[in-house]
């Protein structure tokens, strides 16, 4: 089994460790854009585009199924994704995880870059899963980038910066951009309030990665004995992970991977 994952940059890496938690037999190719990114500031039509370029790179290498490792990205270019490589490649967005933190019941807050909080996708996903629990937005602005470059100081920052406007009565929070599961823990600390119990965080990686599986059919038990190994393609081209990459636990994880043959 192949699973093919794309985004712009780092951001995949969360759902990546997630795939290769489940099945560690699966070979694994991801598809980075680093001459196009970052990808939130383009118009949707240029970034589904990158997207679709980034996403053909993948198909080339004959996954079984292709994860969106970007809340962007899916929002903007799912469609279009689905239409080019459907049915022959299923093809799973990411979608913030607002349904299970509203079942919760407590207050919650979604952290999201600055582009998507606010925006009617997001708004839709609240009126749809959130209607009667309370819900605060909370644009981050600079945390997406600063964990793509891995800037200790600037994700310090940024992240101090959303938890000042995250109302202290929170339970929960969302974690609306797959950059931000890479620094969960920084967020928990910085968010948790003392004598409340402990802050609930919502990211999308297991869920996208065990929906991949469904779609293909397959357990998270491995089939086979042996690990899979890696491909990473940087704009179509064949090369290793980005060295921002191994400042995170999800990176190293993927960095003991052997090369795919």
């Amino acid at each position: 089994m192949k699973i093919a994952l794309m985004d712009s940059g780092i951001g995949l890496l969360a759902a990546t460790a997630a795939v290769r938690r489940l099945r560690p037999d699966a070979d694994l190719v991801l598809s980075l854009d680093p001459d196009g990114m970052p990808w939130g500031p383009r118009t949707p039509q240029d970034l589904t585009r990158r997207a679709l370029a980034v996403a053909e790179a993948a198909a080339a290498h004959g996954p079984d199924a292709l994860i969106i490792g970007c809340n962007t990205a899916t929002v903007h270019a799912l469609t279009a994704l689905r239409e080019r490589l459907e049915p022959g490649l299923p093809v799973i967005g990411t979608v913030p995880a607002i349904k299970p933190a509203a079942a919760g019941g407590g207050p919650f807050a979604i952290w999201a870059t600055p582009a998507t909080t606010g925006s009617p996708y997001q708004r839709n996903l609240i009126d749809e899963f959130a209607d009667g629990v309370p819900v605060t937005e909370v644009p981050c602005h600079g945390l997406a980038e600063a964990v793509e470059h891995a800037d200790e100081a600037a994700i310090t920052a940024a992240v101090a910066a959303a938890a000042a406007l995250t109302p202290g009565d929170v339970t929960t929070v969302v974690l609306g951009c797959t950059h931000y599961e890479l620094v969960a823990e920084r967020i928990r600390a910085a968010v948790q309030r003392p004598s409340f119990p402990p802050l609930v965080l919502h990211g999308s990686a297991g869920a996208v990665a065990a929906q991949a599986l469904r779609r293909l059919g397959q357990s998270a038990a491995p089939r086979a004995a042996a690990d899979g190994g890696l491909t990473v393609l940087l704009s179509g081209r064949e090369g290793v992970l980005p060295a921002p990459a191994l400042a995170y636990e999800e990176g190293r994880l993927l960095q003991a991977v052997s090369p795919a043959r």
